[in-house]
């Protein structure tokens, strides 16, 4: 269950400052290493806090063919919501992207995830706190764990946020697909409080800074076999 009262909706909607929400939407530099363009599909899989806001930026992103929102990092018999929620799982969650390199590079998936978040906030986005709203990478091969290591790295010596990122890369999790409900619940709730404060922004953010790449219509997922 999302840390959220109608109060600290509202005091966010009438533009009170609310200590400990994260300050996103950074103009994030390129970075300066990253794949070369190829041809068919990869995935790109990242945590940046609740899966909800993750999975509808890169439903926007164009070149982006799928965004399921899952769980990683942990066993499969507790990759369930509820157990998730008590933080002591180990997963994270994620949003598993699949994308066309040749269109949108691995590299600009990792400044879109960059900028849609705060990368700066361990165990934390927001409202939601616990170690499974943690700022992660999970990367599927050698070249993608390159990248990220060193655009974490350029990052921080570049002194981008105005503290160290504490987003980790951690190689060789299994990903498990969350709950249909899950999925496209930003397309589907968009006038839910907590979708409205803290998700939609990341939306406009996706627009504003990087207009080449996103796309009004978000690609959605429909397989209904990802309910668990």
């Amino acid at each position: 269950m999302r840390l959220w009262t109608i109060g600290l909706a509202a005091a966010l909607l009438g533009g009170a400052a609310v200590p400990g929400f994260a300050e996103e939407g950074v103009a994030v530099p390129a970075p300066r290493l990253d794949e070369p363009a190829a041809k068919g599909q990869e995935v790109a899989v990242v945590a940046g806090g609740c899966f909800w806001g993750i999975q509808g930026v890169f439903q926007h992103v164009k070149g982006v063919e799928s965004a399921v929102s899952g769980y990683a990092g942990g066993d499969a018999d507790t990759a369930h919501y509820h157990a998730v929620g008590s933080g002591r799982t180990g997963h994270a969650e994620f949003v598993e992207v699949t994308f066309d390199p040749a269109q949108v590079s691995y590299g600009q998936i990792l400044q879109v995830f960059f900028a849609a978040h705060d990368p700066t906030e361990r165990n934390r986005q927001g409202p939601d706190t616990g170690t499974q709203y943690r700022s992660a990478i999970f990367p599927q091969s050698a070249a993608q764990e390159q990248v990220a290591r060193a655009y974490v790295d350029q990052l921080d010596k570049a002194h981008v946020f105005a503290a160290d990122v504490a987003t980790t890369v951690e190689p060789g999790a299994t990903f498990y697909p969350a709950e249909g409900y899950h999925q496209n619940y930003l397309t589907l709730n968009p006038t839910q409080p907590y979708i409205v404060v803290n998700d939609l922004p990341k939306i406009a953010t996706l627009a504003r800074l990087f207009p080449g790449l996103y796309r009004a219509d978000p690609v959605l997922v429909t397989d209904a076999s990802l309910s668990n």
